[in-house]
């Protein structure tokens, strides 16, 4: 899952930090390949089988990127993860489910962005929810991962219609309307890329 995030933003930093050029410095691309490539050498250079250690060193990796809050709010995401995530070497659906509520929580105390702001948010807020959702509904890992990849990119879609509120990229105002925000598009190629992973490894 972790790789497949990183082969979808290298596939696609160019046009994350052509999207970042309406309201930002038109580098969140190049950063978050940083953040990408610093999480593959975390995962390569991991002895331990246990999630929670793995998301924990992913986590450090991320924000050790430089580049603005991007760094710290993706490593925010993956160290709730590791807090959320049990101690073992498998993870069931209802497991899968808590270990993104504990990302979000922890990203969600790093900003006070919500649904609507144009942030990541955008993305990642719907696509946790419809984890839960499907976690409940009885829905196997595959298929709750394609669910949270559908709603991250619908939720990066809606932000072509938003104007951003927070943050510099407020001063952007109009300019930016009929763009993605970067960070959401980031967030949607993440969750695409976690369920790409877990279908390359046999569901």
């Amino acid at each position: 899952m972790l790789l497949g995030a990183v082969e979808l933003i290298r596939e696609n930093h160019r046009k994350l930090s052509e999207l970042d050029s309406f309201g930002g410095d038109g580098d969140h691309g190049t950063t978050m390949l940083r953040a990408m490539e610093n999480l593959k050498n975390s995962v390569a250079s991991s002895e331990s089988g246990q999630i929670k250690k793995l998301l924990g060193e992913v986590a450090w990796a991320v924000m050790g990127a430089d580049g603005g809050a991007t760094g710290p709010l993706f490593g925010s995401f993956f160290m709730g993860m590791s807090n959320g995530a049990g101690q073992g070497e498998t993870l069931d659906c209802a497991a899968l489910a808590s270990m993104f509520e504990a990302g979000l929580d922890c990203v969600s105390k790093r900003t006070k962005a919500q649904v609507g702001d144009k942030t990541i948010m955008d993305a990642m807020i719907p696509a946790v929810n419809e984890i839960r959702q499907a976690a409940d509904e009885g829905l196997d890992i595959p298929a709750i991962l394609e669910r949270a990849a559908d709603a991250a990119r619908q939720g990066a879609d809606s932000t072509k219609n938003l104007q951003p509120r927070l943050g510099r990229a407020k001063n952007a105002g109009q300019q930016s309307l009929g763009h993605e925000d970067p960070g959401a598009v980031s967030v949607s190629l993440i969750f695409k890329g976690f369920m790409k992973g877990a279908l390359n490894d046999g569901g």
